[in-house]
């Protein structure tokens, strides 16, 4: 049997692909479906063959880019760990870094869109729900087994806001400097190896 995908598939991923790193770019509005065949090298027309609507497709977008996102964050992750960094601090620091300050197009798209998104449909919404519990069950597979149970929604709610703030900021110096603050204050609170993380972890 022939495994390899076929040719509408292969079109499907990359209309799928190009939308994925188009919202994080442009954000749901800026991205129209004309626009997102004509970058996929597609015809407009070719759009409903694969697509029940604009939605479907950006529901799909999403997912595919929190898929991506989710691996480069856990390569991340794994080279600082290797060097030493508690879970947790790899990806505080990862996903508050100057690499991700400057990447909008192939970073987190709850960060990307989150303040767009009540605005969206509900497929759009629930899609997206689900990239952010996808980031809070990050944050709390990095958390000491003793963490405070709403922890891991506090944090990953700083690692949005600050990454947001950093970037309307303008990504340079300002914002990077707001980052790093948001790391120390970040790992000062949780980080086990912080030395006072552990009474704030306990704190109720």
């Amino acid at each position: 049997m022939d495994h390899h995908p076929g040719r509408k598939q292969l079109s499907h991923d990359r209309i799928v692909e190009t939308a994925a790193r188009a919202i994080r770019r442009a954000g749901f509005h800026g991205v129209g479906v004309a626009d997102i065949m004509k970058e996929a090298g597609l015809t407009h027309g070719g759009f409903y063959a694969h697509f029940a609507s604009r939605n479907a497709l950006l529901a799909e977008a999403l997912e595919r880019a929190g898929r991506e996102s989710t691996k480069r964050m856990a390569t991340v992750c794994a080279q600082r760990q290797a060097k030493g960094a508690s879970a947790l601090r790899a990806l505080v620091d990862g996903y508050l870094s100057e690499q991700h300050l400057a990447s909008v197009e192939s970073g987190c798209p709850v960060a990307a869109l989150a303040s767009e998104i009540p605005r969206q449909s509900a497929e759009v919404r629930a899609a997206a729900a689900q990239r952010i519990r996808g980031l809070m069950a990050r944050v709390q597979a990095a958390l000491p087994s003793d963490a405070a149970p709403d922890s891991a929604a506090v944090i990953a709610s700083q690692l949005v806001g600050a990454l947001q703030l950093g970037r309307a900021l303008g990504g340079e110096a300002e914002g990077k400097a707001l980052l790093a603050a948001a790391r120390r204050n970040i790992l000062a609170q949780y980080d086990p190896a912080a030395p006072h993380a552990r009474a704030a972890r306990r704190a109720s």
